[in-house]
């Protein structure tokens, strides 16, 4: 039976993102202002549309308020580390909030399908998790959990795309393709992952995303909801009037380098006003 479906209309879609983006930037203020530690993990299959979600989530927002954390695979002097010390290095300050594409989650996940850590060292992480998790929470940081499910028969589709658009290229690797012929073990892992740390505490929400803008909307609502921020008013802003020339000269146009304007001829000329008396 086919799981494909009816994808949102763009122009419907388009709508809603506009106002989800208006509600963002108040949020943004109340996690400045409030001095809020946000910390948000995404999370799911290869495609499944985690890193659509983090790039419309960040759209309207400061960077310096909201970063994306995705960490590359861990180096020789991080393997040594203890397990979680990478990623505390990125949770946030007062103010800030952290989306992690990909997490500490990654142990329960590729690094156990695919054999990059030891039985003990998998076990040990579904043990402590939860404890660090806690941890967080104890500190005042607001955590919430995302995981993106995608059908086989979706994913497939969009892994095909991938490898026949040159643009897209880059977002497919030798290990998604693996994780295709392991998607029964990535089935059961993720199952394992939830029975040890989905506690009311920390739970995991699940996003259907086999249509993507759906799931984006879905998401960034849910996350609104879920901070429960309070709406700070802005002061009232005038542009101040321009400094006075004085004595100030500009220096001859020619002096300076510019880019040449390769797409001047592919400008219309903008029509004279008419001056109707």
């Amino acid at each position: 039976m086919s799981t494909q479906v009816a994808r949102l209309p763009k122009k419907i879609y388009e709508k809603e993102l506009s106002r989800l983006h208006t509600k963002l930037a108040r949020l943004q203020r109340y996690i400045r202002l409030r001095e809020k530690k946000i910390v948000v993990l995404f999370e799911g299959r290869d495609a499944a549309g985690k890193g659509g979600t983090i790039k419309r989530i960040t759209q309207p927002l400061n960077p310096r308020v909201c970063k994306v954390v995705a960490l590359d695979k861990p180096t020789e002097r991080e393997r040594t580390q203890w397990y979680f010390q990478r990623y505390t290095a990125q949770l946030p300050c007062a103010g800030e909030m952290a989306l992690f594409d990909r997490s500490w989650y990654n142990r329960a996940g590729v690094e156990r399908v695919m054999g990059f850590c030891s039985d003990r060292e998998y076990h040990e992480f579904l043990r402590t998790c939860p404890t660090f998790e806690d941890m967080l929470i104890q500190s005042g940081i607001t955590l919430i959990k995302y995981w993106f499910s995608v059908s086989a028969e979706e994913q497939a589709r969009r892994f095909q795309r991938r490898i026949d658009d040159p643009k897209r290229r880059w977002k497919i690797s030798p290990m998604d393709l693996e994780s295709r012929s392991r998607w029964v073990d990535y089935s059961r892992a993720k199952d394992q992952m939830f029975l040890y740390t989905d506690r009311p505490q920390s739970p995991w929400n699940v996003v259907n995303s086999n249509d993507k803008r759906r799931a984006r909307l879905n998401c960034i609502s849910h996350l609104l909801d879920t901070i429960r921020y309070e709406e700070i008013p802005r002061p009232p802003i005038a542009l101040p009037p321009l400094q006075e020339h004085q004595d100030y000269i500009r220096p001859p146009m020619d002096t300076q380098r510019f880019v040449p304007d390769r797409y001047e001829s592919m400008v219309k000329p903008r029509k004279k006003p008419v001056n109707r008396g």
